[in-house]
């Protein structure tokens, strides 16, 4: 059971945060509350009036909205033709609607114009237009589901001040959050559920990090932070003068990977802190073969893959754990059993020869269930019926599974718990005292600091500065990723690869 025996009461006017490991029912609730499932028993009250919510139209016209963690915004769309989109009667698709955004916006601080196209921003000012239209239909209260994973510190404080402005207009914030420091920076009030149960209702300035912990899952905050060095002297990723352009909308060629150079050694982690959209998701792309670039070689434990297909590369000995799990990481209306085979096709235990061996993969499936704690009633429910973290933790051990000589790592603890963290921490750990090379895309820049053995900040796709893991900051890493410069990094030199990288 999803849900039983929930108990929330969010006080108006405030910023509620709901908390629990993945699993607990936390999705489930907010779509009970926005209209996209109904209970079997219990009450919903508005303002002390109970209420019907069938559908998130029932939802919106008490005037509850929903942010969705993956943003639902048409990138080839301007901003006043996404809000608009689906509320065309409100205030017309023109001038008036026009008007009304400026006036939300203006209101509320978020900064956003309504004619810019939207494949134009970053993701925080995405994540704006996303408050922008649910605030343009009316929403006294709204639902956000992860708003920071994709943010660096500087954009976490902006949204903070708006959730702040928000609160102070009467509006009311209900706050799904794994990052428990800013749960309680930013929260009136918390509630924490754990296995479909509300457990405790707690305030946030008689409460730390470590007690949230654990009420959530009964254990400390975990910690990435890596003591030993493992960094070997042999090479396994070289990359050498990469570059890669790209035609946009407007039929305009821009350059998004401009002369990248870097190498990974066996036994570290190689940590790329950039703000999203600076080149992170090609260079990933780039390595893996799903993009070719312009020019530039990609070499594999002294092997030239640069022309070899992703397939080829994955035979090679690369592991990957992709940045978005429900475009390319999972077939989410396929059993577990078949995602477990995704990747590794001609790899044992799925197959024998020529042939594939479904009994070896629907085995080796439940061992990842049980091995990386895989929530779920078996291995023959389709992969979109488990929760966001259930399904990263599947992704994680089928890729650790084949232990690869190299894994790409893009957000690999993006949206799961602080115990499925540490576990996802502990694997990348294990495999690297083993000689695993990893390349690192993160959001988390404590992550990136903790986990890393070399960083390498990423701006407009360049690598332009080197970062001491042991000595910057999160604040300063956030600041390097938009242009500023800090006290603790230098400039990259990219022709002499990462010879001179800041090592732990």
């Amino acid at each position: 059971m999803a849900n039983h025996d929930i108990h929330l009461t969010v006080r108006r006017g405030t910023v509620h945060a709901l908390c629990g490991e993945n699993g607990a029912g936390k999705s489930t609730l907010m779509k009970i509350l926005y209209g996209m499932q109904k209970p079997d028993e219990g009450t919903i009250a508005l303002g002390g009036e109970e209420v019907t919510l069938n559908t998130p139209g029932d939802a919106i016209a008490r005037g509850i909205g929903m942010v969705h963690q993956h943003f639902m915004l048409a990138d080839n769309l301007t901003v006043l033709e996404n809000t608009v989109l689906g509320a065309e009667k409100l205030h017309g698709i023109g001038a008036g609607a026009r008007a009304k955004i400026r006036e939300i916006s203006d209101a509320y601080g978020l900064g956003i114009r309504p004619d810019v196209l939207v494949e134009d921003l970053g993701v925080a000012d995405r994540q704006r237009v996303e408050i922008l239209k649910v605030l343009y239909r009316g929403a006294r209260t709204l639902i956000l589901d992860e708003p920071t994973a994709v943010l660096v510190p500087q954009e976490v404080d902006a949204l903070f001040d708006n959730l702040r402005e928000l609160k102070s207009e009467g509006l009311t914030v209900i706050f799904i959050s794994h990052k428990l420091g800013e749960v309680l920076s930013v929260a009136d009030d918390i509630t924490v559920i754990r296995r479909g149960t509300t457990v405790a209702s707690v305030e946030p300035a008689r409460t730390t990090p470590k007690q949230l912990a654990e009420l959530m899952v009964g254990s400390e905050l975990p910690s990435p932070e890596t003591r030993e060095s493992t960094v070997t002297d042999e090479e396994m990723l070289s990359v050498r003068d990469v570059h890669l352009s790209a035609t946009d909308s407007d039929g305009v060629v821009r350059t998004v990977l401009d002369g990248i150079s870097f190498t990974i050694r066996k036994g570290e982690v190689l940590g790329v802190a950039g703000v999203e959209g600076n080149g992170q998701a090609e260079l990933v792309e780039a390595v893996m073969g799903t993009r070719m670039p312009d020019s530039g070689t990609v070499t594999l434990d002294g092997k030239d893959l640069s022309r070899s297909s992703t397939r080829a590369r994955r035979e090679g000995g690369i592991g990957y754990i992709p940045e978005d799990r429900h475009r390319h990481g999972l077939l989410l209306d396929a059993p577990l059993w078949e995602n477990r085979i995704l990747g590794h096709v001609t790899e044992r235990p799925n197959s024998k020869g020529r042939l594939l061996d479904l009994a070896g993969a629907r085995k080796d499936t439940e061992r990842i269930v049980a091995e990386y704690d895989v929530r779920t009633p078996g291995i023959e429910v389709t992969a979109a019926s488990l929760s966001g973290g259930n399904q990263q933790k599947l992704i994680v051990g089928r890729e650790m599974s084949h232990h690869p000589k190299l894994l790409i790592a893009a957000h690999p603890t993006r949206g799961v718990d602080v115990g499925a963290q540490a576990q996802i921490w502990e694997q990348i750990r294990t495999a690297r005292r083993e000689g695993l090379a990893v390349l690192l895309i993160s959001a988390d820049l404590d992550e990136l600091i903790g986990l890393s053995d070399t960083l390498r900040v990423m701006y407009r796709g360049r690598l332009v500065a080197d970062a001491d893991p042991a000595a910057i900051t999160p604040e300063e890493l956030g600041s390097a990723m938009t242009g500023a410069a800090s006290g603790h990094l230098s400039a990259s030199d990219d022709a002499d690869g990462l010879q001179g990288g800041a090592q732990k």
